[in-house]
């Protein structure tokens, strides 16, 4: 713990208009190689770039939601470099006008405490192409489709002091961006893509260490993964008596280390100057407003509502509110069940479990938010229990029917006759007199573990269908009968 590490990161978001920043060419994803390419993102002679209006309302519409300072006066640059998926020779990006200043944005530490995180700025810009070096035997494949779509980079402020910390605000970034529809986030995709700018320097200095930067990590495990190697490398580094330099690193998973890729460009390196193709854009009051009329519910108010009018906890509204889809599905069942922190039950465990396990979206769901509704109404009105209700969930995932039609099926009817339970553990426990007469002869503090058998032989006589709650009560009573309790 001599040393602690500063991370700023540099996120890459694709936006989600239906074309290019400067072109009328397609964003579609999966197209063939070059299909997508025009003459502007080629920059062919005589061509004109003109700005697509959607990127500006989607990037004013991030800026707002993070309670940013909009630039109303942005203008983009040429940022000049060579590669062969770079067909112009330049990138069209903004340097010292950016469409949005600074904002912020707020996570939650692992011990539960929250903090600001300082958005420098986000601009516009054009993406690059893809270089391809699998596909063809000792040479390397170019393709442009990606070649001037729309992408907002927002670079937060060195805030950052761990791995785990750029991971929640990668996410929160993530959550930011799908709630506002202005992209799908995808990070398989390459939607959303992020560079890591990690140094370290020793505890209770204020002086910044050198810095290196992790070039396009695109997805949060990879992100935590990185970060870490490039402490730990640094770390030796410094305890070897070396010294960290400048440079732009790739991250190989594989290896679990991050490799030096080229030396780091400063910005005098890239030759900005003003795009002499470009105006400046200027934009009024009116625009602004239209864009903030159509911001939808953030997650940070939507989690104060599911506390509020569902009666979940902070922590289980963070988790509900991270995805607009499953916040979605989770408010359909809450609303129409009545039933709010069961419905998070049941999504948090049961659902989330299922999506992660089969890799569904939530929107191909097989269980779709009337059935699940209809099953939590079901053991709300004590028609299931616990074991029973996850039998007639897995009778949904097959798709075997409505919750009623699988209950009648598999007579499935919660026992709640009291005569009826009553008879059941009277049966149980002249089956087990050694059980009982050990319980009896127990100290109270031994008992409630011991109380676990009995249920155990009870819901197994009952077929999982009697009502535990009940079924605890009547066991508790007749194990006292002749107790002398």
């Amino acid at each position: 713990m001599r040393y602690e590490a500063v991370i700023g990161l540099e996120v890459h978001v694709q936006l989600a208009t239906a074309s290019k920043i400067f072109s009328g060419a397609s964003t579609t994803f999966g197209a063939e190689p070059n299909r997508q390419a025009s003459a502007i993102d080629l920059g062919l002679p005589g061509v004109l770039p003109v700005p697509n209006q959607a990127a500006f309302e989607m990037a004013v519409k991030f800026g707002l939601a993070i309670g940013a300072e909009i630039g109303t006066y942005s203008a983009f640059d040429r940022k000049n470099y060579f590669y062969p998926d770079l067909p112009k020779g330049y990138q069209i990006s903004q340097f010292d006008a950016p469409i949005v200043k600074q904002g912020q944005v707020t996570i939650v530490l692992e011990d539960g405490q929250e903090k600001s995180i300082r958005v420098t700025r986000a601009h516009l810009e054009e993406d690059a192409g893809k270089s391809i070096h699998d596909a063809y035997d000792g040479m390397t494949g170019v393709d442009l489709n990606r070649a001037g779509t729309a992408l907002l980079e927002i670079v937060s402020e060195p805030d950052l002091r761990s791995a785990k910390e750029a991971v929640a605000y990668l996410k929160i970034i993530h959550s930011i961006i799908r709630y506002l529809g202005i992209s799908d986030g995808n990070m398989a995709e390459g939607s959303m893509r992020c560079d890591c700018n990690v140094s370290i320097r020793p505890v209770g200095t204020n002086t910044l260490g050198t810095r290196t930067e992790i070039k396009n990590v695109n997805s949060f495990r990879f992100v935590e993964r990185a970060i870490n190697s490039e402490i730990a490398r640094q770390i030796d580094l410094l305890d070897d008596g070396g010294r960290v330099t400048q440079e732009t690193r790739l991250y190989d998973p594989d290896r679990d280390e991050t490799r030096s890729m080229r030396s780091k460009e400063e910005a005098n390196d890239y030759r900005y100057f003003p795009d002499p193709d470009l105006l400046p854009v200027v934009l009024d009051a009116g625009f602004i407003d239209a864009c903030r009329a159509t911001l939808p519910e953030l997650p940070d108010a939507r989690k104060v509502r599911y506390v509020r009018d569902y009666g979940v906890t902070e922590y289980d509204a963070s988790v509900l509110v991270a995805d607009r889809e499953i916040a979605d599905y989770f408010e359909a069942v809450a609303k129409e069940s009545g039933q709010g922190k069961l419905a998070a039950n049941w999504v948090m465990g049961t659902v989330l479990s299922e999506l992660n396990q089969t890799d569904h979206a939530i929107t191909q769901f097989p269980v779709q938010p009337a059935a699940l509704t209809q099953l939590i109404v079901r053991i709300a009105d004590q028609t299931l229990n616990s074991k029973t209700a996850k039998t007639v969930f897995e009778g949904l995932m097959r798709q075997e029917g409505s919750v009623d039609a699988i209950i009648a099926a598999r007579g499935l009817v919660q026992v709640t006759d009291r005569g009826a339970i009553e008879a059941l553990v009277e049966r149980v426990l002249a089956s087990h007199p050694e059980q009982v007469a050990n319980y009896r002869a127990a100290a109270d503090e031994k008992r409630p573990k011991m109380l676990g058998f009995f249920v155990g032989q009870t819901m197994k006589a009952s077929q999982g269908k009697a009502n535990p709650q009940q079924l605890n009560a009547v066991l508790i009573a007749k194990l006292q009968e002749d107790d002398g309790a």
